[in-house]
């Protein structure tokens, strides 16, 4: 017994030090970028006006703090992604399981749903600006149609693939189409869902800064496409950085919640 405390100890130590591995190697690798970039910069390797430098998007970011404006930027987009991202998730949850509970409704619907995902919603962001009028609600509407049809198919995959005796022993219960989703179908696809919320992080990212390229007056979008008007280079490359931290981050809080359901298994 005490042998085998000892080599599942060795194991968790051995798992513990590749997981610091791996994190100290990703932090260098970004930090030698970070520095062969500034150091290209500085000695004309490449053109700081067209790729701008570390340095000078600090400046930059420096520039906006001292103004005032950039939390607001930021704040704008935050909530616009965010809110884009929780209403595309859940009606997204909902209409599958509407779907899953009638067979014929989702194989009528299914052809108009692989159009729907094949066709680029940006296409339809006229229309939208149009329909509801040109401002934040523009931009929430083209986040959440962007995650939305994806997060449909994917979770209907998911609710399609339980196993199929586990089905039958609900049906032998006597179980409900309501007792079945909630004890059986929904907890089975929890794995399915999670990858959905993080797919729908990058494309609800995508649908506000696509929104904010088109309509918008503020918000990390507006930035970028103003810095490249104006060519501010900085400007713009300092929106990126900014842009990617808040979406790394995003996507960290869907793994945690990953990792928090995985637990519970």
């Amino acid at each position: 017994m005490m042998e085998k405390n000892n080599e599942h100890e060795l194991y968790l130590k051995g798992v513990k030090k590749e997981k610091i591995k791996i994190t100290l190697t990703r932090i260098f690798i970004l930090i030698a970028l970070i520095a062969l970039w500034e150091i290209a910069a500085r000695v004309g390797w490449i053109d700081p006006f067209l790729t701008s430098s570390p340095s000078r998007i600090v400046k930059s970011l420096m520039n906006f703090i001292n103004e005032g404006t950039l939390g607001r930027h930021i704040l704008v987009t935050c909530y616009e992604t965010i809110l884009g991202f929780t209403l595309g998730t859940v009606i997204g949850v909902i209409i599958a399981i509407l779907l899953w509970a009638s067979k014929t409704a989702s194989k009528v619907l299914e052809p108009y749903l692989v159009v729907l995902n094949a066709l680029p919603k940006v296409a339809l962001a006229p229309i939208i600006i149009f329909w509801v009028g040109n401002g934040t609600p523009a931009i929430i509407v083209i986040a959440l149609l962007i995650s939305l049809v994806t997060t449909i198919i994917s979770v209907l995959s998911g609710f399609n693939e339980v196993d199929k005796g586990k089905l039958l022993l609900m049906r032998t219960f006597q179980a409900n189409k309501l007792q079945t989703l909630r004890y059986l179908v929904f907890p089975a696809s929890i794995p399915v869902i999670i990858s959905a919320l993080k797919i729908n992080v990058g494309l609800s990212w995508v649908g506000v800064i696509m929104g904010e390229f088109l309509v918008a007056r503020e918000g990390l979008g507006f930035l970028i496409i103003y810095g490249g008007q104006i060519a501010q280079l900085d400007m713009v490359m300092m929106s990126i950085v900014i842009l990617s931290v808040i979406a790394f981050l995003m996507y960290e809080a869907v793994a945690i919640l990953e990792n928090k359901f995985i637990k519970k298994d």
